[in-house]
């Protein structure tokens, strides 16, 4: 017999274990059956489980039980991210409370420090997926830097460069002072400040007391000036393109020139130009011919480039010197405060710098271009829709890939350089001094790049490289390419295109069919989770407190396409409730004896109530595969709630209590094994989004030693599991048990209180089905009788009007019409003020304006709310004014 609650600490850990050692979530590549592969997003080693992790792991857990139970060869491929700069800086963490930095070291000794650290405390996040319930293939779990991938970055790296698609060149990118790397678009974060705009007067070239007014909130840039920009068709300063300004402090001359960046609407229209540290200046230096003068250093101090006075200043420091000077000069024209957007480093949290250096890169507009068509033509599909514009847009603009980084941990670079600075790559040393031997004739010493590959190189690989790419095995014959990626909007830049372009060049076909966007999980309020905020919602935390299953229910419904979730603690608290229902639905059917029989033929029952409930299972089958077949999570997990709740508990198990109550034998053994039927059928649908306890109840509601439902078939359905007939008869009794608790319900009667139903004039076949269900309807609507008349209905009697039939409840006496009518207006007019309230609000372009986005959507539907409420009362009056 089952406990009376339902305990998930003690179910969860069991259930795993048994899943994970039967070998439940493993592919076979031997299997006769379709294969289906998702490839599992690579979390970073250093990652802790957020609720993000959540959505996008249960989302792909989802789908994966599904397709295991619909008979696939299911490979959801596991690994880790070697996260290269979050991990580097985590042990040089550890190494500086111990007094030690990785220069101290050297580099073989700090890398074995941090192969050390991820072998002992690296992947938490991997047992955190397990506590989930995640059904990955574990023992094919994959490392970005094990061997075979490294192996595969190796190549693929030396093949794009003999291709001439990797080539090393002096561009801006992001510089991070403080970690002292490149870092990625992805690794920046933009930070609102209040700062200032400074005005500076730069004379003009042999025009004594003539200026030309720039602008810029980053005064120690001006340094690196080598040009003032116009707009060509800006007539105030067509006669000075082609002359020169006086950069003062430096003294260089520096030409005025025509460009469409600068914006003639703002400020004075001049713009100073600085190649090196500002990447719209870099486009407008390389097209209008510019010096491009770097004048910071690797630390953002003023390097030898600049004026002695300022040579090793910080860059802030510089700052205001510059500033100081400019006013001391007679230049400085105004100073205005200037709300700025300043670009941050999102994990040393410090200003980063456009810096013009000597980086890696990719042709990703050579590569992007296959991939670009694979999406246009179909060949993958990302869903929703509305994100193939984004794509679209970032691949049609797509920028060099800036693929080299200044760590020491990651991929090295598989270059090497001779003494005169000639550059050989090559997949190991040897091929490299063999290739050095070639070119110079003799032998030579060289010395490999110091700088590893960009993270996002090795896991664009991911698809194939996990597999076995680059050697031929049947795993990447079988499972490549992948059914569907899982993953958030905010990487189809940074992940997903390049997956894309890689797959496209090495594989000549696209890795994956579809592509599947969810959206991002939001506080209660809409707000972006974060810890500054103090509304970060850990899911470890909410699976201790409302169960692993709740948790997963709740992201599944939540997860409409295209809309962000906000995540409520109630939500979740309201999806466990579904859970105990579920488990009381259980205890119920073992109360009165409803034996699951695996030989039970739904088609055979005679019961209308049974025939009905056989159709809605079949019924809630369709939506559910539908759903999941569309990527409509939400649609199947509310499918499945509606049914469950709705259509079982509420009506079915309903039903089944008179009849189990006063049936005959063979009436009660049919009824008792559709129970039985039903509720497995629900634990066989549940599954893949709620497995622990769908699995518990499965083996304790009497099918010990039966195949676990994480490997049992995905129910099946046909036409004649559905009565037209008994479906319209039930849906109309259903229907006139509802008007009846309605009306009861709107008129305040207290539930206790039996009423009698009469039916006039009804036709024959509404006084049988009325004779038939006698009983149910007593139940379930609170009825003392139900009769037939032909005579006047009495005084006081509400009417209901059912199709071509008139119902009565005689309440005379049962209510105080008086009394009810008074608390009727009363609760009208409460509403109406409070709908007055808010109308007011929303009427204030003020407060629409001022408000935040979810108060504002907060009162529209607490209109709504009101207004339905404004409705039933409505009618509720309406009924009793005839009394």
């Amino acid at each position: 017999m089952l406990d009376k609650t339902y305990c998930p600490e003690k179910v969860e850990a069991k259930h795993y274990e048994r899943w994970e050692k039967s070998g439940a979530f493993s592919a076979d590549p031997n299997s006769p059956s379709d294969p289906y592969t998702i490839m599992m997003p690579p979390p970073n080693v250093t990652g802790n489980l957020h609720m993000g992790h959540a959505l996008t792991f249960t989302l792909q857990d989802v789908l994966v039980r599904y397709k295991r139970m619909k008979g696939h060869d299911v490979l959801w491929q596991p690994g880790t991210d070697h996260a290269g700069i979050a991990t580097q800086m985590v042990v040089e963490r550890q190494l500086a409370e111990k007094g030690i930095s990785r220069h101290d070291l050297g580099r073989e000794k700090f890398l074995n420090s941090v192969w050390e650290w991820k072998e002992q405390s690296g992947g938490a996040i991997v047992k955190q997926l397990r506590h989930l319930g995640a059904s990955a293939d574990w023992p094919r779990e994959r490392f970005t830097m094990d061997e075979g991938l490294s192996e595969a970055v190796r190549k693929v790296f030396v093949q794009l460069h003999k291709e001439g698609l990797i080539y090393k060149d002096k561009r801006l990118v992001n510089w991070d002072p403080k970690l002292l790397t490149a870092i990625s678009d992805l690794e920046v974060v933009q930070k609102e400040s209040n700062g200032k705009l400074w005005h500076f007067r730069y004379p003009i070239e042999g025009e004594e007391g003539k200026y030309i007014v720039v602008a810029t909130t980053r005064p120690e840039t001006m340094l690196g000036d080598t040009g003032v920009a116009v707009h060509p068709d800006d007539d105030r300063y067509k006669d000075l393109v082609g002359k020169n300004v006086k950069l003062p402090i430096v003294g260089r001359l520096i030409p005025i020139v025509a460009d469409e960046y600068a914006d003639p609407e703002t400020g004075s229209g001049a713009v100073k130009i600085t190649p090196a540290h500002d990447f719209n200046d870099f486009e407008v230096g390389r097209r209008c011919n510019l010096e491009m003068i770097n004048v910071f250093d690797k630390f953002a101090h003023i390097n030898e480039n600049a004026p002695d006075d300022y040579q090793g200043l910080d860059r802030f420091v510089a700052r205001k010197k510059i500033v100081a000077t400019f006013e001391e000069l007679g230049l400085l024209d105004k100073i205005e405060d200037h709300l700025n957007s300043v670009p941050y480093g999102d994990r040393s949290n410090v200003p980063i710098e456009p810096w013009l250096t000597d980086q890696w890169y990719v042709d990703a507009a050579t590569l992007a271009q296959p991939a670009l068509e694979a999406v246009e033509t179909g060949k993958t599909q990302i869903v929703p829709k509305q994100w193939e514009n984004t794509y679209y847009d970032w691949m049609r603009n797509i920028q060099p890939w800036c693929v080299s980084r200044q760590l020491w941990w990651g991929h090295q670079i598989p270059a090497w350089y001779g003494p005169d600075g000639e550059i050989f790559v090559e997949e190991t040393e040897e091929e490299a001094k063999a290739a050095a031997l070639a070119h110079f004739g003799k032998e030579v010493e060289l010395t490999r790049d110091p700088d590893v590959l960009d993270t996002w190189f090795s896991s664009a690989l991911w698809p194939f490289s996990t597999i076995g790419w680059p050697e031929t095995t049947k795993e990447l014959d079988r499972y490549y390419p992948g059914d569907v990626l899982v993953t958030g909007f905010d990487i189809i830049f940074f992940w997903v295109a390049r997956m894309m372009m890689m797959g496209m060049h090495f594989m000549k076909e696209v890795p994956f069919k579809t592509v599947y966007i969810h959206a991002l999980v939001r506080d209660e309020n809409g707000q972006k989770m974060s810890k500054s905020k103090g509304n970060v919602i850990d899911p470890l935390e909410v699976i201790s407190e409302y169960s692993c299953d709740a948790l997963r229910f709740t992201l599944a419904a939540m997860a409409a396409p295209g809309r962000d979730i906000k995540l409520a603690s109630s939500r979740v608290e309201g999806y466990r409730n579904f859970g105990t229902k579920l488990w009381n639905a259980s205890i119920y059917s073992q109360m009165n004896g409803a034996v699951y029989d695996p030989g039970f033929d739904p088609l055979n029952c005679k019961e209308p109530i049974n025939k009905w409930i056989v159709g809605r299972v079949a019924a809630a089958t369709a939506a559910v595969d539908k759903a999941l077949d569309d990527y409509r999570f939400n649609d199947a997990a509310n499918a499945l709630y509606r049914f469950f709740w709705n259509e079982y508990c509420d009506w079915y198990v309903e039903f089944t209590k008179p009849v189990l109550a006063a049936g005959d034998e063979a009436t009660n053994t049919e009824t008792k094994a559709t129970i039985a039927w039903v509720l497995a059928q629900t634990l066989h649908l549940l599954h893949p989004i709620m497995p622990y306890i769908t699995e518990e109840l499965w083996e304790n509601l009497g099918n010990e030693g039966a195949t676990p439902l994480i490997s049992s078939s995905w129910p099946k359905f046909d036409e004649r599991h559905t009565d037209a007939d008994v479906e319209k008869e039930m849906d109309w009794v259903i229907k006139l048990i509802s008007d009846i608790r309605a009306t009861r319900a709107e008129l305040n009667t207290p539930p206790k209180l039996k009423a009698p139903l009469l039916l006039k004039d009804g036709s024959n076949a509404v006084k049988a089905k009325v004779d038939q269900y006698k009983d149910v309807v007593k139940w379930l609507a609170g009825l003392s009788s139900v009769d037939f008349t032909d005579e006047d209905l009495p005084q006081g009697a509400i009417q209901i009007v059912l199709d071509d039939a008139t119902f009565a409840l005689p309440l005379e006496g049962i209510i105080d019409v008086e009394q009810e009518t008074a608390r009727l207006n009363k609760e009208m007019e409460k509403t109406l003020d409070e709908i007055a309230k808010i109308d007011k609000q929303l009427s204030n372009e003020n407060f629409v304006s001022r408000a935040p986005e979810h108060v504002v959507a907060e009162k529209k539907t607490r209109r709504e709310e009101f207004m339905s409420v404004k409705t039933k009362l409505d009618e509720a009056l309406a009924r009793i004014a005839n009394l």
